[in-house]
């Protein structure tokens, strides 16, 4: 399947809770593989459906180009470290940003696997932070909600800065 067209920030439908999954086992895997093939094309390590504008609770994500995508669906994170740890993130729906973000250090996470098992998992570091900024995509909460006001207020800046530049070499 080709890559599908991603949304960008501001888009409202970044900022809405994803539906729990009602598709058909097949039409799972059908956006599952769509969301697989957007991944890889933007280079990114983990993506959503809502990342394409389908307010779908599906996270697929790949650590390392090298190695077999995982599938989430209707992740929740269900058991959270008091210790914490800061990652560098950013988003492909914000592209050209990022900032550190303090989350959890390890978590667990429920969800169905493809052929709809419930599963657990167990995740620390970047892994741990990748799953939970997929899943807070997931419940519409975009990553920059989680700085500090006046580092979201800078990466907002510099996202309206980056994309009015693009603008200015696109004409």
């Amino acid at each position: 399947m080709p890559a599908r067209p991603l949304i960008f920030h501001p888009d409202p439908r970044l900022s809405r809770p994803a539906a729990p999954m009602a598709l058909s086992p097949e039409a799972v895997r059908v956006l599952a593989q769509d969301v697989l093939d957007t991944l890889g094309a933007v280079g990114a390590m983990g993506l959503t459906a809502p990342h394409l504008g389908i307010p779908e609770r599906i996270v697929m994500i790949r650590m390392q180009p090298d190695e077999p995508a995982a599938a989430y669906v209707d992740p929740v994170v269900v058991w959270a470290s008091i210790e914490r740890a800061a990652h560098p993130e950013g988003s492909v729906s914000m592209p050209g940003v990022i900032e550190p973000v303090e989350r959890p250090a390890r978590i667990r996470v429920r969800y169905r696997d493809l052929d709809g098992v419930e599963r657990e998992e167990a995740a620390e570091g970047l892994r741990a932070a990748c799953l939970q900024h997929e899943i807070d995509q997931l419940d519409g909460v975009f990553w920059t909600e989680r700085l500090t006001r006046l580092r979201r207020e800078r990466a907002l800046k510099r996202f309206a800065k980056l994309k009015g530049q693009a603008g200015r070499q696109g004409t």
